[in-house]
């Protein structure tokens, strides 16, 4: 049998040839080429004109758009009613062992409709911290803090409880600052709130909050509330606790130790090292 008799030949008692099923998978195969070069220039084009979130999706439907179309092509060459026919216990099968497929993709196109999450967001999904690299039609990518990757099915990340830091264009971070009890709680708000106005990202609106908001065992503890952009929060946050310290220390007002008075009865007396080196 020559290499055209074997693609003529029928695929089991269907009236689709080897030929025919050669003919589907080129043609998917050349739709795949082309969907890759079409999105090649598409992000060449509109990468600075779109932000990545945006022009991921486009990206993605433009993609899939293109294989479907040629798969639409290339069925009407097939005679389907022998494969439904021969398939139909096989399709039921891997009907039930692809639900999760199934829930992870119709998970994805609601994430990409709803956009609770975008590419590039500080998230935190159960056990789960780290930014979005990338949001895929089963699942979605994040790198953690510590710098690993971890792929959450869509279905997962879609009925979990998502809490996306970088959702809102502002975010709040607080610090308790203790002072010593002989030194001046207005003089020490007015230079934290001083250091705080110098910043250029501690937003001015909302205004920070600076209280004294307890008498501590061993401080007048001093409560701060600062606003800054969520996309640099993080640098705020670690840089201006810093100048806080500083700023305070450079106008003589300290930061106590614990320390614990103890009191003795009447009558007990404590050698000093002398004392006992005598004795």
């Amino acid at each position: 049998m020559n290499v055209t008799e074997f693609l003529e030949t029928p695929v089991a008692s269907t009236d689709i040839t080897f030929w025919d099923i050669l003919f589907l998978v080129v043609v998917i195969a050349i739709s795949v080429i082309i969907a890759k070069i079409v999105t090649a220039n598409i992000r060449r084009a509109l990468k600075d004109d779109i932000p990545k979130s945006d022009l991921e999706i486009i990206l993605k439907i433009v993609y899939f758009g293109i294989i479907i179309l040629g798969a639409i092509i290339a069925l009407p060459s097939l005679d389907l009613s022998g494969i439904l026919l021969a398939g139909g216990i096989v399709g039921v099968v891997i009907g039930f062992a692809s639900q999760s497929v199934v829930s992870n993709f119709v998970s994805g196109l609601f994430l990409i409709i709803e956009r609770p999450v975008r590419i590039g967001d500080n998230i935190a999904v159960e056990e789960i911290e780290g930014s979005v690299e990338d949001i895929r039609i089963l699942s979605t990518v994040v790198k953690t803090y510590n710098g690993t990757y971890v792929r959450i099915p869509n279905e997962r990340l879609f009925t979990s409880n998502i809490t996306n830091y970088w959702r809102h264009v502002a975010r709040r971070f607080s610090y308790t600052v203790g002072i010593r009890y002989e030194d001046d709680a207005q003089r020490a708000i007015r230079i934290i709130k001083d250091v705080i106005w110098q910043h250029p990202y501690a937003l001015k609106n909302p205004a920070p909050s600076v209280f004294v908001d307890a008498l501590g065992d061993n401080s007048v503890d001093i409560n701060i509330y600062i606003w800054a952009p969520s996309r640099v929060w993080w640098g705020v946050r670690t840089e201006l606790l810093w100048k806080i310290k500083t700023a305070l220390e450079a106008e003589g007002i300290q930061i106590p130790f614990p320390q614990r008075t103890v009191w003795f009865p009447d009558g007990i007396r404590i050698n000093s090292p002398e004392e006992k080196r005598e004795a």
